[in-house]
């Protein structure tokens, strides 16, 4: 399999991811391995994803109980392509099967073709319900392509929708957040996540100071956010992400509890037992490894005992399962009371704790 050094024993829950590296446009804030000018390569590129994906499975690739297609936008690509790498991935009869969308892609014939293939989870790039927000981001869609979008997801079957916001764009009020919140929540999906914008180096957006968010008006919004979806019936389960009960995202859990998966594409990440790997970043140099018929592994780590479970606190503090007691020290719980709480014999981050995860992480032994 892709990145594996040898035979393993599968594990008893296994994620894939297939990154689509292609976008219509680049995203100011956006710091992924994406491309908006190499369209040209996408039938190559999901060409070689088919092959790399079925030499996997030839060599003993293990059932997928979570599949995430993410990027990238996948929904820049035709429907039917991505629907043939799907029919390539082994998966358990249950497994959760999620696409990432850009709301001005969804139309029925595109949903009806993914649901054919086993899709059952769409993610939305709604991102806010503003327009000049929206702009601010420089997102293409209008909040009415939104419910658009989710009418046909629907219409089609597929009623596990995740709306993904963004907040602190330059320009965003208070007000305009709100407004994002409600609108989300009046249609009724069953997950939301609703990120800080962050400003990463080579991005549009580190180049303009002027636009960086402001982490006051951040944590305000944060602190909007958990109410207004906690009073929608949403329940917190990692820092920045909602759910109604039964409908956590799989997949992501898989991350948060240091699960194994298996990352297809380039700049694709993969987890076995402590070995991280990743591949090489360019779909140029992806197409042309598996044409080769060789490793498209860029590089590879190996997190020794220590490392692991050190790596299993700091994932697990972002979550509502928290982490044991015993992962911090009398003293250091209380320098960071009022961050964290303790329930049972865990201890889990209050509000003003998941502003300031980290503070928190760097005391976890």
């Amino acid at each position: 399999m892709t990145g594996s050094t040898g035979p393993q024993p599968p594990s008893p829950a296994l994620g894939v991811y297939v990154h689509i590296p292609f976008c219509a446009s680049r995203c100011d804030y956006c710091a992924f391995a994406t491309w908006a000018d190499r369209a040209h390569l996408a039938e190559a590129y999901l060409e070689a994803l088919v092959r790399d994906i079925e030499g996997a499975a030839a060599r003993g690739l293990p059932a997928a109980s979570t599949v995430f297609v993410g990027g990238g936008t996948p929904s820049h690509v035709p429907p039917e392509q991505i629907a043939r790498v799907l029919r390539a991935i082994p998966r358990t009869n249950d497994a959760e099967v999620t696409v990432e969308c850009n709301p001005e892609d969804v139309t029925p014939s595109v949903v009806e073709v993914l649901g054919m293939a086993g899709v059952n989870r769409l993610s939305l790039g709604v991102q806010s319900m503003v327009p000049h927000v929206l702009q601010a981001l420089g997102r293409s869609h209008d909040p009415a392509s939104v419910a658009t979008a989710v009418a046909a997801a629907r219409t089609a079957g597929i009623t596990n929708l995740n709306l993904d916001l963004i907040y602190g764009a330059a320009g965003e009020s208070l007000g305009d957040w709100r407004a994002t919140l409600d609108a989300a929540i009046d249609l009724g999906p069953a997950h939301v996540s609703a990120y800080a914008l962050t400003v990463e180096a080579g991005t549009a957006l580190a180049a303009e100071p002027r636009r960086h968010p402001d982490d006051d008006d951040q944590a305000d919004k944060y602190a909007l956010a958990t109410e207004r979806l906690a009073a929608a019936g949403f329940d917190w389960y990692e820092i920045s992400n909602w759910a109604r009960p039964g409908h956590r995202c799989r997949h992501n859990l898989l991350y948060w509890s240091q699960g194994d998966y298996l990352g297809f594409g380039c700049a694709a990440h993969s987890h076995r037992q402590g070995r991280r790997w990743w591949n090489v970043r360019t779909p140029e140099r992806y197409i042309q490894a598996i044409r080769s018929g060789t490793s498209p592994e860029a590089g590879a780590e190996q997190l020794d005992a220590d490392g692991r479970r050190l790596e299993a606190l700091q994932l697990a503090i972002r979550t509502a399962d928290g982490v044991p007691v015993e992962a911090l020290d009398d003293d250091d719980a209380l320098a960071l009371d009022g961050l964290v709480v303790r329930r049972a014999d865990r201890l889990v981050l209050t509000e003003q704790g998941r502003l300031l995860a980290n503070e928190v992480a760097v005391r976890l032994r």
